[in-house]
């Protein structure tokens, strides 16, 4: 269970009704930890302001944006870009990013439509939404099912903060050649295809099990499981099918399973943990695969910030 603590280490109790919401509409738990995450930014701005959650209004929203563009950040920078950078009580740190400060605003947001339906709030929501029709004119934009017959109107919330959308920026066709070069084992080979050719994300890949592969008819199964021991998960609520058409793919996979995965495991999970150490037999998770994954770039010499496990799946084989 995720909880949010005050400064006596007791749970906010509308904080907690929240969640339970939200776990009641089945949000995942990375999801929970997230807004937990989030909503503590909320509570040490009311202390810092001597505000209750129930007392807060638009006109501290702005406030609220202010402070969270100046408070520090001292998690390692994700991307080499240039940062912006100020100096507190315990030496220099970088400022939230804009995307993160956006993040919390839509948390908060959230929290209290929550509390306006929960009875708990009679008042309109701080964090307001207004239409933007200057959305409405961009062509390329999602359109609803009904077109403009629909009802739906695009809308932003009046407070937040401006980004750069980021164009994405797989790998060429060299880096990949470079790329499976240098991956010296069948399982990891056969993830990285699975990825690349068929556009697993790497939830999916991981939560593969043995009766989703059906290689008679090329193809694998993707399912939505929230049983996988280290927690990895479809993003996709939505059950697929997905045609290998790249004949290496389904090859490795099998060559895999048939030659290199451990015979003596129980689980049905196809991507397990070998070797003779104490972990082995168990499920590859989220960060066996991200060191994978950075150790052959780093030995192909094409380690880039953007360069992710994710980012196979915008790639389209030539």
């Amino acid at each position: 269970m995720v909880e949010l603590l005050d400064e006596n280490e007791d749970p906010v109790e509308v904080v907690a009704g929240f969640l339970r919401f939200l776990k009641a509409w089945d949000c995942s738990p990375n999801t929970l930890v997230s807004y937990a995450y989030d909503l503590r930014h909320l509570w040490r701005f009311f202390e810092s302001r001597s505000l209750s959650w129930d007392r807060f209004g638009p006109p501290d929203a702005i406030a609220l944006l202010e402070y969270l563009r100046s408070v520090p950040s001292r998690r390692p920078r994700r991307r080499m870009t240039l940062s912006v950078v100020t100096m507190g009580a315990d030496g220099p740190a970088t400022k939230l990013a804009a995307s993160t400060v956006n993040r919390i605003l839509a948390a908060v947001s959230s929290f209290y439509v929550y509390a306006i339906l929960a009875g708990l709030l009679e008042r309109a929501n701080p964090i307001e939404k207004c239409p933007d029709p200057a959305l409405q004119r961009v062509s390329e934009r999602h359109r609803p099912f009904m077109g403009r017959a629909s009802r739906q109107r695009p809308v932003r919330r009046a407070v937040r903060v401006k980004t750069v959308q980021r164009v994405a920026r797989p790998l060429d066709d060299e880096q990949v050649e470079s790329l499976l070069a240098q991956l010296r084992r069948l399982r990891d080979r056969a993830i990285v295809l699975l990825m690349l050719n068929g556009g697993l994300r790497p939830g999916e890949a991981l939560g593969l099990h043995l009766d989703d592969l059906a290689y008679g008819r090329r193809r694998v199964v993707v399912r939505h499981r929230e049983d996988h021991p280290k927690g990895a998960r479809s993003k996709s609520r939505q059950e697929r099918v997905v045609d290998l058409h790249e004949t290496e793919t389904l090859a490795t996979v099998s060559a895999y399973v048939m030659n290199e995965r451990p015979q003596d495991a129980d689980s049905r999970l196809v991507f397990l943990i070998e070797g003779r150490g104490t972990r082995r037999l168990e499920p590859l998770g989220y960060d066996g695969l991200v060191r994978m994954f950075s150790r052959a770039c780093t030995r192909a010499g094409i380690r880039e910030p953007w360069g992710t496990p994710h980012a196979l799946r915008h790639i389209v084989p030539a």
